[in-house]
C-alpha cells in the first residue's frame, strides 16, 4: 500500500462507516449553514442555486465580493466541492473559508483585497445525492466527474443524457464568465492541472496551451500549502492529469475548452474520510494501530517521505503510554515512538512506534488549506492582463477576442461590460492582442511581472469610418442605459497619448457610482475637424451630445442637473471633472 491516491482508479464502492461520517453535516444541515451565512454577511454575499440534483436537492452557491449579484470588471473565481459523494472534506472547508472571510474582511488584508477585486462563487457539494448516499456518484450512481463532454470521444455528447448537477455545472458557466476555477476532492494530496487524458488513452504528460499558467496557478496553491509542496511523488506537489491517470468526460477539462475557465482539481487529503472535529484525535479515538517492536521511524512508514516534526506530543496519550515524540508521516496520517513499553501481555518490552494512518481531523485540514485556498483565488486578481475593449467610433464596449502570442487558446471579453481577465504566468514577455470582426486588430508586447493593466480601443475597417455619432443616441432626449461609454478621438498622430487619456477616464468612471447619481452623469467631448468623435459618458438626454458635431476641438460641455444649479461633475470621493477638462484643452492646443 503506497499512499498515491491511485485508490482512485478503484471504481468499486466502499461506504465508510457510521463512525467515521459522524460529526460531518448533513444536507439539511449543509443548506441550513449556507442560508445562515447568508443573512449574517448579507452586506459581502448572495445565496443562490444554480439547479437541482437527481433527488431534488438545491445546488447551493454563495457569492462574495463587496457588490454581490452586480456586473463588475472584475475576475470571477468559483470553488466546487463535494463532486464525488464520498468526499466530504471539500463541503465542510468552503463553508470555513466562507466565514472566515466574512469574519476577516475588514481587518485583513488578504481578505479584503479578494472581496473588493474579485466575485468569489462557493458551491460546497455538487452531489448531495451521493453524499447522503456515502457513495462516489450521485443518485443514479453516475460519476459525475466523468459525465461532461470530452475532447477525444463523443460518449457524453448527448445532452439529454448526462445528469442533472452536469447540466447546471453547465448552466452556469453560460450565465457567468468565470477566469478561474478549482474542485476540491480527496483521497490523495496534490494539485492537479489540463490535460485530464490523450488520445492515446496511455498515461503521458500531455500539456495544454496553458500549461505555464496552469503550472504556476497550481504552484501558488501547492507551494501555500502546509506540506503539499513536500511530495515525493510529486514534484512540488503538483501533476498533469494525464501523466498521473488519464480520465475522460472531467470537469476540469471542459471548463477550459469550452468556457475559457482554467480549472484545477485539488486533492486536499489522503484520506476521504477524516476524522470531523478535534474532539476525535487520534490518539483517543477507536482506530487499530500498529505496534512494532525496536523499528525506527523510516523502517515503518508505508511512504516514502521524510518526516517533519511539528504536532508536539500534547494529547497523543494511549492507555497512559506517554510519547517520546510524534511525526506527521506525510501520507496523512501520524506516527508516535513510545519508550520503554510492556506489550503482548507481557512478552516484550521496549520501544513500540505506533502508526494512526490518514489521522489528520478537519480543523487540521482546513489550516493545512487556507492560505492555499486564498492565495488561488487572489491570483487571478494579482497575475495576468486585465483589461476592457470599446470601440473608437461609438465608445460601445466590443465582446472582442483576446490572444497571446504562441498560446493557442482564445479567451473572449464579456458580453455587456467588454472587460477580460487573462491569467498569464508571471516574470515573462507575452504579445496580447484584440480582434473583434468589423474592426482592426491590435496588438501590444508587455513584460508581465505579477500583473497588467490593458485596455484596447479597437478602429472600426473602412467601411464603418464616418458613422460615428448617429450610433450613440438618437438625439430624442429619451433614456437611455446606465452604463458608461468612453469614445476615443480618431487621430491616428494621437493614437499613444489617446490610449492614455482613455484610460485615465475609465479608471476613474469605475468609482462613479451610477446607480445613486445616474441623473448627474457628465458630457464631455471634442473634435478634430472631421475625422473625431466625441468622449461621452452615456446615459440620460443624450442629445445634448449630438449638437457637439460641429463644435472645434477642446470645447466641452457639462450637463446641469435637471431642476438644480449644480454642475453635475460631482464624483465618488469629491473628485472634480476640471482635471479631465485641462487635459482635453492641453491636447488641443499641442495639436
Amino acid at each position: 500500500m503506497a499512499c498515491s491516491g491511485r485508490h482512485l482508479l478503484d471504481d468499486g464502492e466502499s461506504k465508510p462507516s457510521a463512525d467515521i461520517t459522524q460529526g460531518y453535516m448533513s444536507n439539511v444541515e449543509l443548506e441550513n449553514v449556507i442560508i445562515a451565512f447568508g443573512e449574517r454577511c448579507s452586506n459581502i454575499s448572495r445565496i443562490y442555486s444554480i439547479g437541482r440534483s437527481v433527488g431534488g436537492l438545491p445546488l447551493w452557491v454563495m457569492e462574495i465580493s463587496d457588490n454581490p449579484g452586480r456586473e463588475e470588471p472584475e475576475p470571477a473565481f468559483k470553488f466546487i466541492g463535494n463532486v464525488h459523494g464520498d468526499e466530504p472534506v471539500g463541503r465542510e472547508l468552503l463553508i470555513l473559508l466562507a466565514n472566515w472571510l466574512c469574519d476577516n474582511y475588514v481587518k485583513d488584508p488578504l481578505a479584503k483585497f479578494i472581496v473588493e477585486n474579485v466575485h468569489l462563487h462557493l458551491l460546497p457539494s455538487m452531489n448531495p445525492d451521493g453524499f447522503a448516499l456515502r457513495r462516489r456518484g450521485n443518485a443514479k450512481n453516475i460519476d459525475l466527474n466523468r459525465d461532461f463532454p470530452d475532447q477525444f470521444f463523443s460518449n457524453n455528447d448527448v445532452e439529454d443524457t448526462r445528469q442533472p448537477e452536469t447540466k447546471a455545472i453547465m448552466r452556469w458557466l453560460r450565465r457567468i464568465q468565470f477566469t478561474a476555477s478549482a474542485s476540491l476532492h480527496g483521497g490523495a494530496l496534490v494539485a492537479n492541472y489540463p490535460w485530464d487524458g490523450t488520445q492515446s488513452k496511455r498515461r503521458d504528460y500531455y500539456a495544454c496551451p496553458d500549461d505555464e499558467t496552469f503550472r504556476y496557478l497550481a504552484g501558488v496553491y501547492s507551494h501555500s500549502h502546509h506540506n503539499m509542496s513536500l511530495s515525493k511523488e510529486f514534484p512540488e506537489g503538483i501533476t498533469n492529469g494525464a501523466a498521473w491517470y488519464p480520465i475522460y468526460g472531467g470537469m476540469q477539462d471542459w471548463n477550459y475548452i469550452h468556457a475559457g475557465c482554467l480549472e484545477l482539481t485539488l486533492e486536499i487529503s489522503d484520506n476521504k474520510w477524516p476524522n470531523a472535529s478535534e474532539g476525535g484525535n487520534v490518539a483517543g479515538s477507536n482506530q487499530n494501530v500498529q505496534d512494532v517492536q525496536s523499528q525506527s521511524v523510516p523502517q515503518l512508514l508505508i511512504c516514502e517521505t521524510s518526516l517533519s516534526s511539528g504536532f508536539g506530543t500534547e494529547g497523543f496519550s494511549r492507555r497512559g503510554w506517554i510519547p517520546a515524540a510524534v511525526w506527521e508521516d506525510g501520507c496523512g496520517g501520524m506516527v508516535a515512538v513510545f519508550p520503554d513499553v510492556v506489550y503482548g501481555g507481557g512478552s516484550g518490552s521496549g520501544e513500540v512506534v505506533v502508526w494512526w494512518p490518514g489521522g489528520f481531523m478537519l480543523p487540521t485540514i482546513w489550516e493545512y488549506n487556507r492560505m492555499s485556498m486564498l492565495n488561488l483565488v487572489a491570483a487571478v486578481a494579482k497575475t495576468g492582463v486585465h483589461g476592457r475593449i470599446f470601440s473608437s467610433d461609438n465608445g460601445k464596449p466590443l465582446p472582442a477576442s483576446i490572444m497571446v502570442e504562441g498560446i493557442n487558446q482564445t479567451m473572449k471579453a464579456r458580453v455587456g461590460i467588454a472587460d477580460y481577465h487573462r491569467l498569464l504566468a508571471p516574470k515573462m514577455k507575452y504579445e496580447v492582442k484584440a480582434s473583434m470582426p468589423g474592426y482592426k486588430s491590435k496588438s501590444t508586447t508587455i513584460m508581465l511581472e505579477e500583473v497588467t493593466a490593458l485596455d484596447f480601443i479597437l478602429d472600426p475597417e473602412a467601411d464603418r469610418v464616418g458613422k460615428v455619432l448617429e450610433t450613440v443616441c438618437d438625439c430624442t432626449g429619451t433614456t437611455k442605459s446606465n452604463l458608461e461609454v468612453v469614445d476615443i478621438l480618431a487621430h491616428p498622430q494621437l493614437e499613444v497619448s489617446l490610449v492614455v487619456l482613455v484610460t485615465l477616464a475609465h479608471r476613474r468612471s469605475l468609482v462613479y457610482d451610477g446607480g445613486r447619481r445616474s441623473s448627474l452623469l457628465l458630457r464631455i467631448g471634442f473634435m478634430a475637424a472631421d475625422r473625431g468623435t466625441a468622449v461621452v459618458r452615456k446615459g440620460r438626454g443624450c442629445s445634448a451630445v449630438c449638437g457637439w458635431r460641429h463644435e472645434r476641438l477642446g470645447e466641452a460641455c457639462r450637463r446641469r442637473e435637471k431642476g438644480g444649479g449644480r454642475w453635475s461633475g460631482d464624483w465618488q470621493g469629491g473628485n472634480e471633472m476640471d482635471d479631465f477638462f485641462f487635459l482635453f484643452v492641453n491636447l488641443s492646443g499641442w495639436m
